[in-house]
């Protein structure tokens, strides 16, 4: 696209780096000059807990940023501006402060965001602004895959044979800017202000920097070359989570401190080269692809099941049910993976994925809790929390899901932890009131023989509580819950 714009303003949002940076590019290529902003959205942030892990998170990667655009541009005065104010005010206001003639940004998928975007593209439209989106953080979007009969998908399996069928070079290029660097502007003196510090923007700091979470683009390239050297044994590592086997990229996706496009384009250069990890770590990316798909093309998700027939669910209500949900939270249910993943969460801000679907699943089908508690849980609770891809993992775990596991498939929490942390490391980690016990009892305590218990100085009750509700007689009722779903009509799976 040639230039034609004298000034525009790049909006960085959840593209937090310079390279292979679709809006970036974008802008320069447009615009003779360009100014550069972040704004600290209070819609966003009066929701947060004081210490979010989230918010340093990116208050360190902008600071990185900044510097990565001050050498762009080769300019000492250039940089980021960055605000703190109510985005959908601020954005037109600075617009007409700075002259620009068009705002560009890469483009945001979740409804609030869209409203925020449509009152914004309102706003300057009305001064004479124009307001262009492209495709950053995904690899296709909205309706781009479809069914041969034109419709969005709802299976997993058949979206992804398409994603693998359709993605090409084109999809994959690398957005250079640096040839461009030397159209961004100084920042006006009024506006030369350093990052803001996490106090000046109502937050405490965390222990980020102590679980040593690398930030900005050189922390998310740090974290891939890493992962790049054990990628080809990811299949047979990811699910143990006391194995270091996940690339840990989640909250770099997340705000876009590393390209998807690179990820990808390496991912099918290993898979083509036989990898069979490359192969099933892709699938992970286009898993991420495709819940963006479904919350843009059924944004009610967002608020309902993706399977209307599963709002007919009653679900556990009233103060047991709350007291209930307060243990799982605190990682007090008695079922030591569960806790172990709950103390995970409320530690680091990270869970393991395989762990998600099992507190997850604990959550819904032993406890009997709507899976919208738990949504809302994590949401607060991950650092690399997105609404699609949360939404999508809680509604798979409650089979409401598109994809979903069947609703009368129920994970066994004890099973699942003698199959997936069998020496009980990861438990040991983050129980260490357990640690005592041998390999095979770690997994249920409440079974172990009292003396075993005695001389590993474990006190049901009181270093450790009972299970909370027995699995067999929890998955019974979880049965009879869904009976409704089987009413509806519909079919068990073969």
């Amino acid at each position: 696209m040639t230039q034609n714009l004298d000034t525009g303003l790049i909006w960085f949002r959840r593209d937090l780096r310079v390279a292979d940076n679709a809006a970036l590019h974008l802008a320069l290529s447009r615009c003779r000059q360009v100014h550069c902003l972040f704004i600290f959205d209070k819609a966003i942030l009066s929701g947060l807990p004081h210490a979010d892990r989230r918010v340093e998170f990116i208050r360190e990667s902008l600071v990185e940023l900044d510097a990565a655009l001050r050498q762009l541009s080769g300019k000492v005065g250039a940089g980021l501006i960055v605000r703190h104010a109510l985005a959908s005010d601020e954005l037109p206001r600075l617009a007409a402060l700075l002259k620009v003639q068009a705002v560009f940004a890469a483009r945001d998928y979740e409804p609030q965001a869209l409203a925020r975007d449509d009152t914004v593209r309102a706003a300057l439209a009305q001064a004479g602004c124009a307001f262009f989106t492209c495709k950053d953080q995904v690899i296709f979007e909205g309706r781009e895959i479809l069914t041969q009969s034109g419709t969005p998908y709802g299976v997993f399996t058949p979206y992804k044979n398409n994603w693998l069928s359709r993605v090409a070079p084109e999809h994959l290029t690398q957005h250079d800017s640096a040839p461009l660097g030397q159209r961004l502007l100084e920042r006006p003196p009024a506006l030369q202000q350093p990052v803001p510090s996490l106090h000046a923007l109502g937050f405490e700091p965390t222990n980020l920097a102590s679980l040593k979470i690398p930030t900005g683009e050189s922390g998310g390239q740090a974290l891939f070359d890493t992962f790049f050297e054990r990628m080809d044994d990811y299949h047979a590592t990811r699910d143990f989570p006391a194995v270091k086997g996940p690339s840990y990229l989640g909250v770099h996706l997340r705000f876009g401190t590393v390209s998807i496009r690179q990820l990808v384009r390496i991912a099918l250069q290993r898979q083509a080269a036989g990898s069979a990890g490359a192969a099933v770590w892709l699938s992970e990316l286009v898993w991420r692809d495709f819940y963006f798909a479904i919350l843009a093309n059924f944004p009610q998700v967002a608020q309902r099941a993706f399977k209307p027939e599963y709002d007919a669910i009653q679900w556990e209500s009233g103060p047991g049910a709350e007291a209930l949900f307060k243990a799982w939270c605190e990682g007090r249910t008695g079922y030591p993976l569960v806790d172990a993943a709950m103390a995970q969460i409320n530690q680091t801000g990270y869970m393991h994925n395989r762990l998600r679907m099992v507190a997850g699943s604990f959550l819904v089908k032993d406890l009997g809790i709507d899976w919208r508690w738990g949504e809302r849980y994590f949401a607060e609770k991950l650092n690399d929390f997105d609404l699609s891809a949360n939404n999508g993992g809680w509604q798979w775990v409650a089979s409401s899901g598109c994809d979903a596991q069947p609703y009368f498939r129920i994970f066994n929490p004890v099973s699942q932890s003698e199959k997936f942390d069998p020496q009980g490391k990861f438990i040991r980690r983050y129980l260490p009131q357990l640690a005592g016990l041998s390999d095979k009892a770690i997994h249920a305590p409440w079974a172990a023989k009292p003396q075993e218990r005695q001389m590993a100085g474990v006190v049901l009750g009181q270093n450790y509580p009972h299970p909370v509700v027995a699995h067999d007689e929890a998955r019974a009722k979880t049965l009879q819950r869904y009976a409704v779903v089987k009413k509806s009509g519909v079919p068990e799976a073969k």
